[in-house]
């Protein structure tokens, strides 16, 4: 009798250890709970189609430098009620804060720059437009990220500051960007250091939007290599101006290659163009490029077949994905080119449900012309980018 009554109790645990692995494995296979990211995808539809504001807090040519009277007159609150006119719906606001950061002290941001800078950002969203505050320093200070942990840790002391500054801005119109293009070649060092900044953001500014981006200037096959930080109120981003030898031909500061393609490269791309091409660059090697570049088949379906890519990844994370830089330099490239390419990747970025920002307002690769300071938009481009 008790030797039975055992035999049923083990049968009857066996039964409960194989339901038991049953349930584990069940659960197992099933992928995990998505996290909440539904704050970070409903104000992503604020960044549909924005433009950037060049030359105004970074990139300052004026001789005057980073001043007060620069910052009132270059661009100035007609140049933002004209962007909300032509139909964008936010702006990329670039700006460059090192020249007024004290060594040891970034989190101590001089008090008439952050009003300069209030100044800005709500003329912005006093026009109806949300706004991406983006860290835009020159390329000596974003390779210092490379080695100095130091430089890393005051990067973060400043951007907790200028988070809490912002913190009681609206954060479904206002974007908190870590840093315009990194340059640094190792991307495991950026994904560290994105992650340190971006939790000094999220001290700063709990409910904001922060926007991410991968290594080497943000492109998009950094951003394949990412993997998401720790935080779900996260968009990401990614630069988009392939192929280079195109969108950038004559821009001399863009390569050595660029200063002999001042004749035209045309797109899309064909052999036949192979020939020409290879005559107006003197180095065996740049030929070798331009070579490339006529028999790559540049054109729509090139493109599409890497953005797709990136949508990809952004379906994979569950994460949304914005393209916040896009452009071709005018100076150089034909019209009808430029055109063609703006209409291209504009189109291709609506098609996979991914927003846009494009270089820039009124500079090099603009969709304004400044003339005696008053800026007139270009009919054309607006068609392209698809806001006639």
């Amino acid at each position: 009798m008790r030797y039975h009554q055992g035999t049923q109790y083990l049968r009857r645990l066996l039964t409960l250890l194989l339901s038991l692995c049953g349930l584990c494995t069940t659960l197992a296979a099933q992928p995990p709970a998505a996290p909440d990211r539904e704050p970070a995808f409903r104000r992503a539809a604020h960044l549909k189609h924005g433009v950037n504001t060049s030359h105004w807090f970074s990139q300052v040519y004026d001789p005057r430098g980073y001043t007060r009277e620069h910052f009132e007159t270059f661009t100035t609150p007609d140049d933002i009620a004209l962007i909300h006119r032509m139909g964008f719906d936010h702006i990329r606001f670039s700006i460059n804060p090192v020249p007024f950061l004290h060594s040891g002290q970034w989190d101590n941001i001089p008090a008439d720059y952050l009003a300069q800078l209030d100044k800005a950002v709500h003329t912005i969203l006093s026009s109806d437009l949300a706004v991406i505050i983006d860290v835009h320093p020159e390329s000596d200070f974003k390779r210092t990220l490379a080695s100095d942990n130091e430089a890393v840790e005051q990067f973060a002391d400043f951007w907790r500051a200028l988070a809490a500054h912002f913190a009681s801005t609206d954060p479904e119109r206002v974007f908190l960007e870590v840093l315009n293009e990194p340059e640094l070649q190792d991307g495991y060092r950026w994904l560290g250091i994105q992650s340190r900044v971006a939790a000094a953001i999220r001290q700063g500014a709990p409910r904001h939007t922060i926007i991410a981006a991968g290594a080497r200037w943000s492109a998009i096959d950094e951003l394949l290599f990412m993997q998401p930080l720790d935080d779900t109120n996260v968009i990401y981003n990614f630069h988009y101006y392939s192929p280079h030898i195109f969108t950038h031909q004559g821009a001399t500061w863009a390569g050595s290659l660029q200063h002999y393609l001042k004749s035209g490269v045309p797109y899309p791309s064909s052999p036949e163009m192979a020939q020409r091409l290879q005559a107006q660059v003197p180095d065996d090697l740049d030929r070798l490029y331009v070579t490339r570049y006529a028999y790559d088949s540049w054109g729509p379906a090139r493109i599409e077949s890497e953005i797709a890519l990136a949508q990809l990844w952004a379906r994979r994370y569950n994460v949304p994905v914005t393209c916040n830089e896009f452009g071709v330099y005018r100076n150089f490239a034909a019209t009808e080119d430029r055109l063609a390419w703006i209409r291209d990747v504009r189109s291709i970025l609506e098609k996979h449900g991914i927003g846009w920002t494009m270089w820039d307002y009124a500079g090099s690769f603009g969709v304004a012309m400044k003339n005696d300071g008053k800026a007139v938009a270009d009919p054309a481009v607006l068609k392209a980018l698809g806001l006639e």
